[in-house]
């Protein structure tokens, strides 16, 4: 079986090459074996594996939820109740994150409506944020 270098396996897996290197500082990724020319080589299971971490890293997954879905997707016969619970927790983020904007966005749709399009003295967004009181819901 031929050996992938790391250049052919950022291509493959969508991962840029300072990642890959990164992911196998912190344990994500095993170090691949090395060439005589001290070249990586990685396998096909390497590169799903980095696959697998960017959809992961994609869906807003932090590293310490990656390494635990890692280590349970190399141990296919347990139960996937942790996972689930992994999932779990991100979709309450996701949820709460989600409500924040909202809140976020009918400020700002209240603030822009608010402008009268004069001048700065009488603008509505900038007497907005010079004034936090003036706002809808408070921010941190």
């Amino acid at each position: 079986m031929k050996k992938i270098t790391i250049g052919e396996a950022a291509r493959q897996s969508g991962v840029k090459v300072p990642t890959i290197r990164y992911y196998e500082s912190i344990g994500l990724l095993t170090a691949p074996s090395r060439s005589e020319g001290n070249q990586r080589s990685y396998e096909p299971a390497d590169i799903r594996r980095l696959a697998f971490i960017r959809h992961a890293r994609e869906l807003g997954f932090e590293v310490g939820s990656i390494r635990t879905l890692l280590a349970l997707q190399d141990d296919p016969d347990q139960s996937c109740a942790s996972a689930d619970a992994i999932a779990k927790a991100r979709l309450i983020e996701v949820e709460q994150r989600i409500r924040s904007l909202m809140a976020l966005k009918a400020e700002l749709e209240i603030m822009v409506e608010g402008c009268g399009h004069g001048r700065v003295d009488q603008c509505r967004v900038i007497e907005v944020l010079a004034d936090h009181g003036q706002c809808m819901h408070p921010h941190h």
